[in-house]
């Protein structure tokens, strides 16, 4: 069922949280959140994304208010550490607000910045974590093959578990997994499954170790779930840079995984100056549990008047996608 678009306004409540560091290119995160009768959800897909494709995040947000979720599995999620594409000097700082993650996850291939950057952040991650930690990588599709394979063979030094989305296209990334294979370096997917018309074509083509999902952009947590057991490969549960009301969507999609192999990422509640509730990282793990915003929270981060606006016309344009 699909509720209203009067029923999804009444309570609508549009939030605009300062970060901590840049990160992707976003300074201040806004979402429209909502509640239904399971409790409260998100709607955040990024400003530049066509109403198409942010209509999946809304029919996500509208499951996870109204509709009952699989039950948990666990209890609590273990979550990385983020390490924007920050100066190398800046690390130790970041990690400090992941108090007792064991892996981080380190953006690399910034705009603007070269191999050099990418390769002073890793190392001086990896000083932090010592050799017990675990180091993985996030490209966000930005090199191309011979560019990545350039740059895993510079980082491979640092014992990096896993490469996400190194190159934009599936045969891309079958080419790069078959380029590094003898490095012990993973190949992990991830705008290729939560951008993709097909999301188990990576799966068929052999050409990532592991998926990287995230509930909003799939729709839900079933439909997420739905693609984990087609595509037959480990699964890590990531964020989209959400509010706290988003990453308990997340956390409820990670704790219903039949398999939980890897760290999730699933901490970027520490990247925000503050959040509408508290949901960061306690000894490395976060808990399993719907969250409700506090209400002086949602006061003091609310949007300006205009950006309210625009995001309730953009959630009546969305609904409408949906209706149709």
């Amino acid at each position: 069922m699909t509720p209203s678009i009067a029923e999804l306004l009444d309570t609508a409540r549009v939030v605009a949280l300062p970060m901590t560091t840049r990160f992707r290119g976003v300074d201040v995160r806004e979402a429209l959140l909502f509640e239904g009768p399971q409790g409260w959800a998100e709607f955040s897909p990024f400003v530049e994304y066509a109403d198409a494709e942010a209509s999946v995040w809304l029919a996500s947000a509208i499951d996870f208010a109204w509709n009952e979720q699989p039950a948990p599995l666990r209890d609590r999620i273990p979550v990385n550490a983020t390490v924007p594409a920050v100066a190398a000097a800046d690390v130790v700082g970041v990690l400090a607000r992941f108090p007792g993650c064991r892996t981080a996850k380190v953006k690399v291939a910034e705009a603007g910045q070269h191999l050099s950057d990418d390769i002073a952040r890793v190392r001086a991650v990896r000083d932090v974590m010592g050799p017990l930690g675990r180091v993985r990588i996030d490209a966000n599709a930005a090199w191309n093959v011979d560019e990545a394979e350039r740059a895993l063979h510079a980082l491979a030094e640092f014992d990096i578990e896993y490469a996400e989305q190194p190159c934009a296209t599936v045969e891309e990334l079958a080419e790069v997994r078959a380029r590094v294979k003898y490095m012990g370096i993973l190949i992990a997917a991830d705008e290729s499954i939560r951008k993709a018309e097909d999301p188990i074509a990576v799966a068929r083509a052999g050409a990532a170790d592991l998926i990287v999902i995230k509930a909003q952009p799939l729709g839900g947590i079933r439909r997420a779930l739905d693609i984990v057991a087609e595509s037959g490969l480990p699964a890590v549960v990531s964020s989209a840079l959400d509010t706290a009301i988003g990453l308990s969507q997340g956390a409820a999609l990670a704790a219903a995984l039949p398999q939980l192999d890897f760290d999730c990422g699933l901490g970027t509640g520490a990247l925000f100056v503050e959040n509408v509730a508290k949901l960061s990282p306690v000894d490395g793990s976060i808990p399993v549990g719907r969250i409700t915003p506090d209400e002086a929270r949602l006061e003091r981060l609310a949007a300006s008047a205009d950006r309210q606006d625009w995001w309730r016309e953009r959630l009546t344009r969305c609904h409408a996608l949906l209706s149709d």
